[in-house]
C-alpha cells in the first residue's frame, strides 16, 4: 500500500499539469482552496469525488486525505489557508466569479509565493484580505459525486461509471444487482444523499466535463453520456454550471 504523504502546511501557488497526470494521495494540516483557470480537476476521497472546472474552486479542509487529477491541459492553482474562514468540515465545490479567478491567479502567480505578512499593511496582505472576503461570499454549488459502499449499489454505479449512456432503469439494474429497485432507492438517499435520477445526472455532468476537456465534440459528449440530443445535453449542462458546454473551457 502506497504511503500516504503528510504536509503540515497546505502549499500555496501554481503547478501546471498535463492531461491525465495528478498528485497522488496526501493530507495536510490546514485547509486549501484548489482551482484550476485552465482545464478541468477532479479532487477524490474516500468520500467521492468532486470535479471544477474553470469557474469552480474546490475546498479541502485540513485532514482530508485526497488526489488531485487533470483532465485537459491544467493550470493549478492552490491556495493554502491556516485558519477556516468558510466554516466549513467537508469538501465543497465553491462558485468563482470574475472577481475571485483574478484574486487567486494574482495571489498564486509565482510558483513559490510568499505568505503574507500580517499587520503589516502590505500589498500581499491587502490582496490576501480582499481574495478571503470573495471567497465567503462565494456559493456553494453540489458538484459531489459520491462513492457508494454497499455492494449491491456499488455494483450498479460501477456499470454506470463504465457507460454513463446507459439508460436502464433502476429496477432492470437493481436484477443484474440480484436486489430490488426498493432496496437500491433507499440505499441511494441513505448512502449518496439523492435520488438515483439526481446521482445519475451527477455522474454523467462529471463524464460530461471530463470528455469537453479532452477536447471531444459537445454532440459526441451529449450521446456518451446519455442524452438523448444534443440541445437536451447543453440545457442541462447551462442550468448546472451557468455556461454552455462550448464555452467550457474559453473563460
Amino acid at each position: 500500500m502506497t504511503a500516504i504523504r503528510h504536509l503540515p502546511e497546505a502549499p500555496t501557488g501554481r503547478r501546471p499539469l498535463a492531461p491525465g497526470a495528478g498528485i497522488d494521495a496526501h493530507r495536510h494540516d490546514t485547509h486549501q482552496i484548489v482551482y484550476a483557470c485552465r482545464g478541468v480537476l477532479s479532487v477524490t476521497t474516500g468520500a467521492g469525488t468532486w470535479v471544477a472546472p474553470a469557474n469552480r474552486a474546490i475546498w479541502i479542509p485540513a485532514g482530508t486525505v485526497h488526489e488531485h487529477r487533470a483532465h485537459g491541459d491544467t493550470d493549478l492553482r492552490l491556495v493554502g489557508l491556516a485558519g477556516n474562514p468558510l466554516g466549513l468540515g467537508h469538501p465543497t465545490v465553491l462558485v468563482v466569479g470574475p472577481l475571485l479567478r483574478e484574486l487567486i491567479i494574482t495571489y498564486t502567480a509565482d510558483a513559490e509565493p510568499p505568505p503574507p505578512r500580517h499587520g503589516d499593511g502590505g500589498e500581499r496582505e491587502r490582496l490576501w484580505a480582499v481574495l478571503v472576503d470573495q471567497l465567503k461570499r462565494a456559493p456553494e454549488q453540489r458538484l459531489h459525486l459520491p462513492t457508494a459502499r454497499d455492494p449491491r449499489l456499488s455494483a450498479v454505479c460501477a456499470i454506470l461509471h463504465r457507460d454513463p449512456a446507459d439508460s436502464r432503469t433502476l429496477a432492470e439494474l437493481a436484477v443484474q444487482a440480484g436486489t430490488s429497485d426498493r432496496t437500491l432507492a433507499r440505499l441511494c438517499r441513505r448512502e449518496l444523499g439523492m435520488s438515483f435520477p439526481q446521482w445519475r445526472t451527477q455522474l454523467r455532468l462529471h463524464q460530461a466535463l471530463l470528455l469537453l476537456a479532452d477536447g471531444v465534440a459537445v454532440t459526441t459528449v451529449a450521446h456518451r453520456c446519455g442524452w438523448a440530443s444534443a440541445s437536451a445535453f447543453i440545457d442541462v449542462f447551462r442550468r448546472a454550471f451557468g455556461y454552455t458546454p462550448g464555452k467550457a473551457f474559453t473563460l
